[in-house]
């Protein structure tokens, strides 16, 4: 068995120690006491659990073939150090990702080319309309901002993604509390049961998309998904006329993490949810263990559009296969100070108020 000072104790997080007068183990803290049986279920409980093991192989399309690079022409940005693809027609253009002006270097060389790609749905005219639909009725959106703000450049892009399939094996172990209160004429009573739940099982994962590219921003290409793969077709150089293409800077080992981290928190979420009844629920040790892991190299289709307000740049970014459209706003701080005040006024407890005012910045 363990050092007992590796134990924490459910109650309080101290240190426990074994108490012999009571013979059983003890927190020094709260003087909560435990048997000694239950640590020993728990030490099996973590060495059965063991440590994370993840682990994917890479499918591509393979080596770009003789010849199929010909048309395609790529494009550094000085300013952020991107690679942008392009096919012979275009000309001088504009970094997608901030803007700025970008300066021709010759013939593309890759190493992979994507296996599938998701063609563009949407039109230019459809992400500037979705933009437009985006910021109206925002009620905490400076006025001016309507009126003096103006597109930059709306660019298409095919942005590179890694596809990760896996199956995971979980073993997650919960720390519960359930908690009852009551009172007398004299003293308010609470009383917490505590509790130590296992979870074991397998969730499949399929096509997790992580994007590639260190230029955009992981958060934004979150939002616009989903992706829906059936429009997914064997990649040609083709699709490429007329639009951009951005080249992948991470590797599909290097977006393990990303993916890791959403297996899991899809997995916590999941077994989470079988646990019933309990007041407090926290996890003391959670292990994925991951087979059959499989990563594809894609594009996907995405709007990038760049605005200017007071000096200041804003990017948007729409699925180009769905049309969802995401984007941060300003806030005009007068409006919201106006808004606060208001409703404190009438009467809103400081919770509502904030409440109100996130759904107003929402809207």
């Amino acid at each position: 068995m363990a050092n007992l000072h590796e134990y924490e104790c459910p109650c309080c997080g101290g240190g426990l120690e074994f108490n012999s007068a009571v013979q059983k183990v003890k927190c020094p803290y709260c003087d909560t006491e435990f048997e000694l049986s239950v640590l020993e279920s728990v030490d099996a409980d973590l060495a059965e659990a063991g440590s994370d093991d993840i682990a994917f192989q890479s499918t591509t399309g393979g080596e770009w073939g003789e010849g199929e690079t010909d048309g395609m022409n790529v494009y550094v940005c000085k300013s952020c150090g991107g690679e942008i693809v392009t096919d012979s027609t275009t000309g001088a253009t504009k970094c997608p990702y901030c803007d700025n002006p970008v300066v021709m270097m010759g013939q593309f060389k890759g190493d992979l080319k994507p296996s599938r790609i998701i063609p563009f749905k949407k039109d230019k005219a459809a992400a500037k309309a979705a933009y437009l639909q985006h910021i109206s009725g925002k009620k905490l959106l400076p006025p001016q901002f309507r009126d003096q703000n103006h597109i930059d450049e709306i660019k298409g892009v095919y942005v590179p993604f890694w596809l990760l399939d896996a199956t995971a094996d979980a073993h997650i172990i919960f720390n519960g509390t359930k908690i009852k209160k009551w009172s007398d004429d004299d003293y308010d009573y609470e009383k917490r049961d505590y509790y130590s739940i296992t979870r074991v099982g397998t969730l499949g994962f399929k096509a997790i998309p992580v994007d590639s590219s260190t230029k955009m921003e992981d958060d934004l290409m979150d939002s616009i998904e989903p992706y829906d793969l059936k429009d997914a077709v064997p990649f040609k150089t083709a699709y490429l006329a007329g639009y951009l293409a951005d080249k992948y800077d991470v590797s599909s080992e290097e977006s393990l993490e990303r993916a890791t981290y959403r297996i899991k928190n899809s997995t916590e979420q999941a077994f989470r949810s079988t646990v019933k009844d309990f007041d407090e629920l926290t996890i003391k040790t959670d292990t994925l263990k991951t087979k059959d892991g499989k990563s594809e190299y894609v594009l996907l289709p995405v709007w990038i559009l760049n605005t200017t307000y007071n000096g200041q740049k804003y990017v948007f970014a729409m699925n180009g296969q769905t049309g969802r459209m995401v984007g941060d706003l300003p806030c005009d701080k007068g409006l919201l100070t106006k808004y606060f005040w208001k409703y404190a006024l009438i009467g809103g407890a400081i919770g509502g108020v904030i409440m109100t005012l996130f759904q107003l910045l929402n809207q």
